[in-house]
């Protein structure tokens, strides 16, 4: 498209130019797939493992290869380990992080919430939270078995605590996160108090939720290893303790995967609930 324009005799053609719909390049990782890369360096770690262990770089008692490994699984399913069939381990360590999930997750977001709503609870809970959190379960375990005894209660009532800060502090940054004028918005409709929380501060301070939720999660399985020490007799971090006693690596390689595999799955329904409740979550 052009315009013709005339000026002291000397005509002159102007071009317009035609509009041009021009593609943003998004920032980081995006929404692109990763899963190929994922795949590819699982299995170059599981070929690297299995190099190191074939050529002999490692002693076999502490380096077993993939497939004794892979034996193992079966072994331990078919006949069970330490006084106990391969469900019963797993079923007892499931109990244990479910169960102190759920309490952490009840106790851990209300007070959250609350934390970045009020000054006075923020100034409460803060100080025992930025105490005791950089501490390892290791450090305060005595205190459980002193405090609680050695049964499950010493043991779930570490995990909560192992795992209710990240999920308290995650519940806390999201309401910091919340952009005010939402608020204002909100209170300009006539919204009420409870409204503006139900509404407005859960929705937004979710995705940091969701997230603590997750680190929490992996907290936790860390933390079971230590949980099971107090007089267990079943679980998955009681089987690799005692695999280690009579230094059966190829059983602490069992557990080791059990307790990733379990993680992941958690991991991975963490992440659906999160595409689920917060679709928009990174794309604003």
């Amino acid at each position: 498209m052009s315009n013709v324009i005339e000026t002291t005799g000397v005509v002159v053609r102007a071009e317009t130019d035609q509009p041009k719909t021009v593609e943003m390049n998004g920032f980081g990782v995006g929404e692109r797939n990763t899963l190929v890369i994922s795949f590819a360096t699982a299995v170059a770690l599981i070929g690297t493992w299995w190099l190191i262990a074939r050529l002999g770089l490692v002693p076999r008692l502490f380096l077993p290869t993939p497939q004794e490994v892979a034996t193992q699984i079966g072994a331990v399913y078919r006949d069970g380990y330490a006084g106990a069939s391969l469900g019963e381990h797993i079923s007892a360590s499931l109990f244990r992080i479910a169960t102190a999930a759920a309490i952490a997750i009840a106790a851990g977001i209300p007070i959250g919430l609350l934390m970045g709503l009020n000054r006075w609870a923020k100034g409460i809970f803060d100080t025992p939270i930025e105490f005791y959190w950089p501490l390892p379960p290791l450090a305060y375990l005595p205190l459980m078995i002193i405090w609680l005894g050695i049964g499950e209660t010493s043991k779930v009532t570490l995990l909560v605590l192992a795992m209710f800060a990240p999920i308290c502090l995650s519940a806390q940054a999201g309401v910091r996160a919340l952009p005010i004028e939402r608020v204002n918005a909100a209170r300009s409709l006539g919204a009420r108090p409870w409204q503006l929380l139900v509404s407005i501060v859960l929705p937004s301070a979710l995705p940091e939720i969701l997230t603590g939720i997750r680190i929490a999660l992996g907290v936790g399985w860390g933390t079971l290893v230590a949980a099971e020490l107090i007089a267990s007799n079943r679980g998955i971090g009681y089987m690799i303790m005692s695999a280690s006693q009579f230094l059966a690596t190829d059983v602490v390689f069992v557990g080791i995967g059990i307790i990733a595999a379990c993680a992941f799955a958690f991991s991975a329904a963490v992440r659906l609930l999160e595409a689920t409740l917060v679709p928009w979550k990174g794309k604003s």
